[in-house]
C-alpha cells in the first residue's frame, strides 16, 4: 500500500482554491461561537492575562482563519471592562500550507479591529508544522482552537490491504479496517493532548471541532458518506479506462470521524484536561454549500447548484491528496463524475455531516 503524504488544503485564490470554496468551514465556526465565547469568558475571568496568546491549529488560507480570530477578539473586548488586552495570535498548518494568502490580509485586519473594536496590539505569526507534534514553548499559549481537521490522521493507517473498493473507512470495510483506523486515531489524539498539554498554560482553553459520528458503531457510514461517493466517481474512471484500477485499490485517505465516546476515553486515558463540553451537530449538505448571497431559486436549479458547490467544497480539501497518487491530469474528469453523483444523491435523500464539539480545559 502506498502511503499518502499529508497534504494542506488547496491554496491560492483561484476557483477550486479552499479560500473560495470553504463555506462548510465558516458555519462550522459560526455553530462553535457560543463555544469559544464560553471559554474565553471562563479563560479571561480565571487568568486575566494582559497578553492573550491564541493558537488556530490546522489554519488553512482565505477568509476564515481571520474571521475566527476576529470572533476571538471580540469577545475578548466585551467582557474587558475598558482593560487593555494585547493579542498573540499563532497560525499553524502544514508547512506547505498557503501562508501568503493570509499575510496578505493582515495589514486590513489589524486596521479593522482597532477600528471597530479599539483593541490592543494584534501580532500574529506563522508556525508551520504538524499538530501532532510540538508547536510551542511549554506554557505559553492560553487558549487553542481547531476547526474542520482533528479528523485528518497524521498519516494512512497500515493494514488496509483488504479494503478493497473503498478508499476509507467505509460501510463495507471489515472490520480489520476499522481497528486500524481507529488504533492511529488513538495514536495521534492522545499526542496531540499531550503536546497541547505542555503548551497550555494551567487553567488553559481548547475548542476544537471535527468530523464525528453519532453512532459507536463504526459501520454507519454518516462520516464516510461523502468519500465513499467519490470513490464511485473514481470507479466510473476506472471502467473508462483512465485510471488503473490497481491504482484505487492502493489508495486510501487518512480520516477518521470518531464518535463522542471514543473521544471522551482518549480525553481520560491521557489525562490533562477536563471535558466542559462535548456535543454534536449535524450540517445539512444543502447548507453548507449555500454562500450568504445565494437568492431563491427553483428547486431543481437549487438542487444541481447545491451539488455543483458541496463538489467544490470537497475538492478544494480533498484535491491535493488526490494529485499526489493520481496525478492532476484527471482532476476535472474526476470531479465532473463526482458532481454528477452528489447532486444525484442530495435530489434523493437527507445528506448531513456530523461534527463533533469538544470544549477542554487544561488541569491546574
Amino acid at each position: 500500500m502506498e502511503v499518502v503524504p499529508m497534504c494542506p488544503m488547496k491554496g491560492g485564490s483561484g476557483d477550486t482554491s479552499y479560500a473560495k470554496n470553504s463555506v462548510l468551514q465558516r458555519e462550522v465556526i459560526n455553530r462553535m461561537k457560543p463555544v469559544i465565547e464560553e471559554a474565553i469568558t471562563n479563560l479571561c475571568n480565571t487568568i486575566r492575562p494582559t497578553t492573550l496568546a491564541i493558537a488556530d491549529l490546522g489554519c488553512s488560507s482565505g477568509p476564515n482563519t481571520l474571521y475566527l480570530v476576529s470572533q476571538i477578539i471580540q469577545v475578548v473586548e466585551r467582557i474587558s471592562e475598558h482593560e487593555s488586552t494585547a493579542y498573540q495570535v499563532f497560525l499553524n498548518d502544514l508547512p506547505t500550507n498557503d501562508f501568503n494568502t493570509i499575510f496578505k490580509s493582515l495589514p486590513s485586519f489589524q486596521q479593522q479591529m482597532k477600528k471597530l473594536m479599539g483593541a490592543g496590539p494584534c501580532l500574529v505569526n506563522g508556525v508551520p508544522g504538524s499538530f501532532y507534534g510540538r508547536l510551542f514553548p511549554k506554557n505559553s499559549v492560553h487558549f487553542v482552537h481547531s476547526s474542520a481537521s482533528i479528523h485528518w490522521l497524521s498519516q494512512v493507517p497500515y493494514g488496509l490491504e483488504s479494503n478493497k473498493g473503498n478508499i476509507c473507512m467505509a460501510s463495507s470495510s471489515p472490520t480489520s479496517v476499522y481497528k486500524a483506523y481507529y488504533h492511529q486515531f488513538q495514536k495521534d489524539f492522545n499526542s496531540f493532548l499531550k503536546c497541547r498539554s505542555e503548551e497550555l498554560v494551567a487553567g488553559g482553553r481548547m475548542a476544537l471541532t471535527f468530523m464525528g459520528r453519532t453512532s459507536d458503531d463504526p459501520c454507519k457510514h454518516e462520516s464516510s458518506y461523502i468519500l465513499e461517493l467519490l470513490a464511485l466517481a473514481l470507479k466510473q474512471l476506472v471502467s473508462e479506462r483512465l485510471i488503473a484500477e490497481e491504482k484505487v485499490q492502493s489508495f486510501n485517505f487518512p480520516q477518521y470521524s470518531p464518535s463522542p465516546t471514543e473521544v471522551k476515553l482518549e480525553v481520560e486515558r491521557e489525562g490533562s484536561f477536563g471535558i466542559d463540553r462535548l456535543e454534536l451537530t449535524e450540517i445539512d449538505w444543502n447548507n453548507a454549500s449555500k454562500k450568504e448571497s445565494d437568492q431563491e431559486e427553483e428547486d431543481d436549479d437549487a438542487v444541481e447548484n447545491s451539488g455543483y458547490s458541496m463538489a467544490k467544497c470537497m475538492r478544494a480539501g480533498i484535491e491535493p491528496f488526490l494529485v499526489g497518487h493520481f496525478g492532476e491530469e484527471i482532476m476535472d474528469k474526476l470531479f465532473s463524475r463526482y458532481t454528477e453523483i452528489v447532486t444525484a444523491r442530495m435530489s434523493k435523500e437527507k445528506t448531513a455531516f456530523v461534527f463533533l464539539i469538544l470544549s477542554l480545559t487544561k488541569k491546574e
